[in-house]
């Protein structure tokens, strides 16, 4: 095993209704020199949750800026070690798991999926013309989400059942004829992961990354784990209705097997920040395996699609490479770093996934990027 090297979506849920104006406690650090950043979140939060809060800095100091509340109800500003599921950033891990078999001569990026699922791929889909890059990549073409994967009799589901079941789906598209995401490609990634390792994609993530880097706050839940350890910010699905703002509580109404190594993880905003820059300075996977990773074609919203990461570039020069990340347990996400050390992590408390929503998102981001 390779070690790291360190160098320094249905809802349920009670309903609670409020009425408009929503209110929720401002900003808990409404700092002067952040004020940027500051209305940047705050015009985010209108469109996320009940809360909302941004974690930054650069090589020399971290700030945290918040907007709203953690749990409705009380007077909670959201805190960097506050724990909520990410979404499609443990796509990030994953890939960067997948990257170190790539690195260990285990995995051949360009090597049809047949020499290591033989037999997996059916129906829809032919294992002997997709890759591992294409599954990275999202340029295999697969169906977007599992539609009709039949659970365990403890309502938890397998990650091989999950990639059987998707075989009769249709595909989105050819392989390599364009930019297909698709959970469906980091469902099958992970059963990869289980069959080169032989570990659960719980114990790989664990043993390769999680620990090594010391990220206490992050994890892949085992089936049927839904609660998030405290503390924990709660999740909520909204409905608008103007006057009135609906809310249903959902932080753990989702059974999480079901994304598994596409969607599934825990973390904190802290750890998010950790996991990224590790990886961006080299400390988790090889020089030769990151520029792979950092290899992208052209995207949505002027992004750049790699392996596991986006790119994307800031008013005030430069790069962002980042991962957006949402869940149907109400938790929205986002984390970005770029090459000099400059970081940004957000989350609010909903499942916000509009392109209104993204593009709230992704400009504070660049505040406090450019802060």
């Amino acid at each position: 095993m390779k070690t790291i090297r360190r160098r320094f979506i249905g809802i349920t849920g009670a309903l609670t209704l409020v009425l408009s104006p929503l209110v929720l406690p401002t900003a808990a650090v409404a700092q002067e020199d952040h004020a940027a950043t500051q209305e940047a979140l705050d015009h985010y939060r209108a469109v996320g949750g009940p809360g909302a809060a941004v974690y930054a800095g650069d090589t020399e100091s971290a700030w945290t800026v918040t907007s709203g509340t953690a749990q409705i109800g009380q007077q909670r500003p959201i805190a960097p070690t506050d724990h909520f599921r990410n979404g499609s950033q443990s796509k990030t891990f994953t890939a960067a798991v997948i990257m170190q078999l790539v690195d260990e001569g285990l995995i051949d990026l360009d090597a049809p999926i047949e020499t290591y699922l033989p037999g997996v791929f059916t129906g829809n889909y032919d294992g002997n013309v997709i890759t591992t890059r294409q599954l990275l990549l999202h340029t295999a073409g697969m169906v977007r989400d599992v539609r009709d994967a039949q659970a365990e009799p403890d309502g938890t589901y397998a990650l091989a059942e999950l990639v059987r079941s998707a075989m009769d789906e249709p595909p989105m598209g050819a392989p390599e004829s364009g930019v297909y995401y698709s959970n469906v490609n980091y469902l099958v990634l992970g059963l990869l992961i289980e069959e080169i390792t032989g570990q659960s994609a719980h114990d790989a993530l664990t043993e390769r990354i999680i620990e090594p880097l010391g990220l206490t706050g992050t994890s892949l839940p085992a089936r049927g784990d839904r609660a998030l350890r405290e503390p924990f910010i709660n999740g909520y699905a909204i409905v608008r209705i103007p006057p009135l703002v609906f809310w249903t509580e959902t932080t753990t109404s989702t059974e999480l097997s079901v994304w598994s190594t596409a969607a599934g993880m825990e973390s904190t905003l802290e750890d998010s920040v950790t996991f990224y820059r590790a990886l961006l300075d080299g400390e988790v996977v090889s020089a030769e395996a990151l520029a792979e990773m950092r290899d992208t074609v052209p995207y949505l919203n002027g992004y750049g699609m790699g392996l596991g990461l986006n790119d994307r570039e800031l008013s005030c020069g430069g790069t962002a490479w980042f991962k957006h990340g949402a869940l149907s347990t109400g938790h929205t996400s986002v984390t970005a770093v770029t090459d000099d050390g400059r970081f940004a992590s957000l989350v609010t408390n909903s499942f916000v996934t509009t392109m209104e929503a993204t593009n709230r998102a992704d400009a504070v981001l660049d505040a406090a990027l450019c802060d």
